[in-house]
């Protein structure tokens, strides 16, 4: 197909290159405009950014083959030197929430981001964009304050991101069926940025304390500033938090799920990075475990927000805290600083469209600009590979059951008192086998071999082909329950109770209640 126009989207990293997307998709249907896409490798995270593009069904050109290529119109998510080498209007867009944040070529000058001239004029004093995008009147005023000979350029669009992430709020039930969220369960997101300031640099212990909650009532998801795995590399990361993965921590890949997590989420925890103000601007209780106020403009929308959200201290009551925030969370509080986030919510898509065919010289499209939902994420839901489980018989009829991560607590001679440990078969460290009391097998047939096999532990217990679970005992009593479905793994628990209260195993009830966090589940059972 031959175009008209040739688009040229300059990719810095992975976080600009989801800007990018969210906003090139305004023209990427017009059959008389052509996108192409470089990446220059002037940013020091660009790792993962071709194979992030490449996976979108992108093809790459490097910056040398373009040649005599005509470009009509240049469009970066960030700054760099390599904007000056195409004669055509160039279009930069903040990859954030705006320009907030002092990041200086010259150490020691106090300014910020995208709105001094240090990155807004290029070394011949030209400056460096046709067209500068901003999301609120504030940013704005700042620019006129610090850099009024690029007032001119300034273009106020509010902020594609946030819009999204607005008009994806009707899925919320959606997006926390796909996190795992069950009925009564809290999600919490827990967010870091990149750099010595962030959450993780400061306070790496935070995402350990949040995947110590109770299991049945928190599902924990963590959101990483890509340009963490970007600089120590992704396996690096992934072996950083594989313990918190393995206690049933949700870690999303660093391109998408943030803001579907953060529609569905009850409570942020995080730093000065764009995540936790998202959160607040769509009105989620927010804490934060971070607030650098020396990295951020005083007056910018982020450097506001730091001094206006709540506080959570490491070694604090987190559960209380938690609770207690989410409770007497009024997103009114924090309205005057949110709001900064965007002067034109729910127009952007059509501000920046305008805006783009008339640097390419070409007349809209007759329908409107659309916004679209975030996507549902699809990666799998990990539970707790090992739980350690507290099982009290309430009445003769109802067993209650309280669990945590066993990855993380100190398990190492013996249990607590009044606590059993269950186990699964993927990947238990050695001292999961050696102090598990039930084993979850992918098949039941397999408990028998598999309880001679290791002498401490006491049941087994799995899913039939017929979609029931199975609990096998050391002297092969099998038992089996109806109505389990996602709960099966706690019938195991069910028994040890009922087995450890000194009670026979012939005296099961043929109908029990299992009751975890605020969920009741009727179990039919049946001893084979």
């Amino acid at each position: 197909m031959r175009s008209q126009r040739t688009v040229l989207a300059i990719v810095h990293n992975i976080t600009a290159a989801t800007r990018l997307l969210d906003v090139l998709q305004l023209l990427g249907h017009d059959d008389r405009i052509q996108t192409v896409f470089t990446i220059p490798g002037s940013s020091a995270f660009t790792e993962g950014t071709d194979r992030f593009l490449t996976e979108h069904g992108i093809r790459l050109h490097e910056p040398g083959t373009l040649g005599d290529s005509k470009i009509d119109l240049v469009i970066s998510a960030s700054f760099g030197d390599e904007l000056n080498f195409r004669p055509a209007p160039k279009v930069v867009l903040p990859h954030g929430i705006g320009y907030n944040k002092y990041l200086n070529r010259e150490p020691g000058t106090g300014n910020v981001f995208g709105l001094s001239a240090e990155w807004l004029y290029d070394k011949h004093g030209d400056l460096v964009a046709d067209l500068l995008v901003l999301s609120h009147e504030e940013q704005l005023d700042r620019l006129r304050r610090s850099c009024p000979g690029a007032t001119h350029i300034a273009l106020v669009a509010g902020d594609p991101c946030l819009d999204r992430m607005l008009a994806s709020a009707p899925l919320r039930p959606v997006y926390r069926r796909a996190f795992g969220v069950t009925r009564g369960q809290r999600l919490v997101l827990v967010s870091s940025t990149w750099g010595e300031q962030s959450l993780l640099a400061q306070h790496p212990e935070t995402i350990r304390e949040m995947a110590r909650l109770p299991l049945d009532e928190y599902r924990v998801v963590v959101a990483l500033h890509p340009n963490i795995g970007a600089w120590h590399s992704s396996w690096q990361v992934a072996r950083w938090l594989d313990d918190c993965e393995r206690a049933g921590v949700t870690v999303l890949p660093p391109l998408e799920g943030w803001r579907a997590a953060l529609v569905a989420a009850d409570l942020v925890i995080g730093d000065h990075g764009s995540v936790p103000f998202y959160g607040a601007a769509i009105g989620r209780p927010v804490l934060l475990a971070r607030a650098p106020e020396h990295t951020m403009a005083p007056d910018s929308a982020v450097g506001r927000f730091l001094r206006a959200a709540p506080r959570w201290k490491p070694g604090q009551d987190l559960a209380a805290r938690s609770d207690a925030v989410i409770r007497e969370h009024d997103p009114e509080t924090l309205r005057p600083v949110t709001e900064l986030a965007s002067s034109a919510v729910g127009e952007s898509a059509s501000l920046l469209r305008k805006a783009f065919y008339r640097l390419l010289d070409l007349p809209e499209p007759a329908d409107p600009a659309e916004v679209r939902t975030v996507p549902v994420p699809t990666e799998g839901i990990r539970e707790a590979s090992a739980q350690l489980v507290r099982a009290e018989l309430v009445d003769d009829a109802t067993v209650e059951i309280t669990r945590y991560p066993a990855e993380l607590m100190s398990v190492e001679d013996a249990l607590p008192s009044g606590t059993h440990l269950v186990s699964d078969t993927e990947t238990p460290a050695r001292r999961m086998l050696e102090l598990a009391e039930i084993m979850v097998v992918p098949d039941p047939a397999d408990g028998p071999a598999l309880l001679r096999a290791l002498p401490g532990c006491l049941l087994a217990t799995g899913q039939s082909r017929d979609g029931a679970w199975e609990v096998v005992t050391r002297e092969g009593h099998w038992i089996r329950f109806g109505g389990a479905e996602a709960h099966g793994r706690l019938c195991a628990s069910l028994v040890h109770a009922w087995l450890t209260d000194g009670r026979e195993l012939a005296d099961l009830p043929s109908q029990m209640l299992l009751r975890h966090g605020s969920r009741l589940v009727e179990l039919t059972v049946r001893i084979g």
